[in-house]
């Protein structure tokens, strides 16, 4: 049997259609043109010059010095009686919209790498294989690749903008979880139960057995333990900065769509859970709280177990599938939320006295149209990488959903004795030479890389990005509702 098997002729077969589909059927851009999206049409300068009772002016030219000349902008009223057109968002509108091809590769890609992902879960349940290459991992870390990709791009745009402090914004909050950071880590496994010390400590042992057989030094554990707790310290501050501006936006689209859903409580009790969301995969890992709550449970004078430790890991496992879901059911209030801010700052001028350019008017109100895409990533970006987290702590860490036993996260002995590079016999042929190979690097970085190091290192990582949500959507609702109306 190959080292990959029938799952390389499915993601080939994945990679084919997504390249062939794409121009056809993208679920990025059905997500936006599929007729419930409206967006604000800019009013023409017919039309505005109409509604203030205006003629079209002869040109009028100002001549500088240096001969340049250049026409003076046209104003109108800020109170005149101007009500903006709405219009179904159409394929061809989505053109135009800034990071739109990101946002379309991103989205599409994640669909078909679930879908990839969905597959392999099924083939090794259903066939009870073990030791195979799991490719819908490399499909999973992809798209944590891409996700971070797209919004570090969206973060670096925020900060090369000279005006509005973004600059500021971003080196704030990346100070900000640098400390938050250093303080999760010191915290005990009795309180966080990441496993980080127990999985490092694995890791450590296994990668001294393996540099031992190699004549290699390993440098002394205290150091190891510093340097890794450091790297995740940096990387916890990236992954802060990159979901700074999601946070602050996903606040003022939620407060919007719960006035835009005044009349739907059902929809905004749906729209307050998921706000609250990080909040919840937060407490999953507080041990306190939820794993000793329902292990000792009080009834009456005895205490009652609920679940066992397994069950709690599949239970913890289908809760954060479940906010992910919807997360992505109430995208549609969020987004719409988003494109009325273009009537909400009409009507906010009609409120105001003197005038304004017409040019100014029709860019405002385009702006907001023209962002779409970059609104989209920033809400949906976050609750990708948790997901595919999610579904990457479940596969690499060993643990199960529920349909069959979860395997204990054995350690496998390390055996590195046997020269992947050895010749082989006069009969293998070179194909055969090339797969032992790839399967004795595969077995010696699986050795080294065990469940219970995924399983604390995943676990942060899912940990890390609610906890982000979490800093971020509060002071956003502060700003937004509190310091926006002050």
């Amino acid at each position: 049997m190959g080292v990959i098997g029938v799952q390389l002729v499915v993601s080939l077969l994945m990679a084919t259609l997504m390249q062939r589909l794409a121009p056809h059927y993208s679920i990025g851009r059905w997500l936006l043109c599929n007729g419930s999206l409206f967006r604000f049409r800019h009013p023409s300068d017919e039309e505005l010059r109409a509604l203030a009772g205006k003629q079209k002016p002869r040109v009028k030219r100002d001549r500088r010095q240096n001969g340049v000349t250049e026409t003076k902008p046209e104003t109108v009223p800020k109170d005149i009686n101007l009500q903006l057109e709405t219009k179904p968002i159409s394929p061809l509108d989505a053109l135009v919209l800034r990071y739109f091809l990101d946002y379309q590769w991103l989205v599409d890609f994640v669909l078909y790498a679930t879908l990839v992902y969905m597959f392999t879960e099924a083939y090794y349940s259903l066939l009870s294989i073990r030791g195979e290459v799991n490719v819908g991992v490399l499909w999973c870390l992809l798209t944590l690749a891409f996700g971070i990709k797209v919004l570090f791009s969206l973060m670096i745009h925020y900060f090369k903008t000279e005006e509005g402090g973004e600059r500021s914004v971003c080196l704030t909050f990346a100070f900000l979880f640098v400390l938050i950071a250093m303080l999760v880590l010191i915290v005990r496994e009795d309180y966080l139960e990441f496993g980080l010390e127990p999985g490092f400590a694995n890791f450590y042992e296994n990668v001294g057995v393996f540099l031992k057989q190699l004549g290699v030094d390993i440098w002394p554990y205290s150091i190891s333990r510093l340097i890794f707790k450091l790297s995740l310290v940096g990387f916890s501050a990236f992954i802060g900065a990159c979901l700074t501006f999601p946070g602050l936006r996903l606040a003022q689209t939620h407060l919007d769509a719960l006035v835009m859903t005044a009349d739907k409580p059902l929809i905004q009790i749906l729209l307050h859970a998921n706000f609250l969301s990080p909040i919840i995969i937060l407490l999953l890992w507080v041990k306190p709280i939820t794993r000793d709550f329902v292990m000792n449970t009080p009834f009456g004078k005895e205490k009652m177990e609920l679940m066992s430790d397994t069950t709690y890991n599949t239970v913890r496992l289908w809760i954060i599938i479940a906010l992910c879901t919807l997360r992505l059911a109430m995208t549609r209030y969020h987004l719409q939320a988003y494109l009325n801010l273009a009537g909400k700052w009409v009507e906010q001028m009609k409120k105001e006295a003197g005038s304004i350019p017409m040019i100014e008017i029709q860019r405002k109100v385009s702006r907001v149209f023209c962002f779409l895409c970059v609104v989209t990533v920033q809400y949906l970006g976050p609750i990708i990488l948790i997901l595919h987290s999610t579904l990457l702590l479940k596969v690499l860490g060993d643990y199960s959903w529920g349909f069959y036993p979860e395997p204990p996260p054995v350690s496998p002995a390390l055996d590195v004795g046997s020269d992947p590079s050895s010749p082989a016999d006069d009969e293998e042929d070179d194909y055969q030479v090339a797969v032992s190979q790839i399967k004795a690097t595969l077995s010696t970085l699986c050795c080294v890389f065990t469940p219970l190091f995924y399983r604390g290192l995943f676990s942060f990582l899912i940990w890390w990005l609610a906890a982000c949500q979490v800093v971020t959507n509060l002071f956003g609702l502060y700003f937004h509702q509190y310091l926006m109306a002050s």
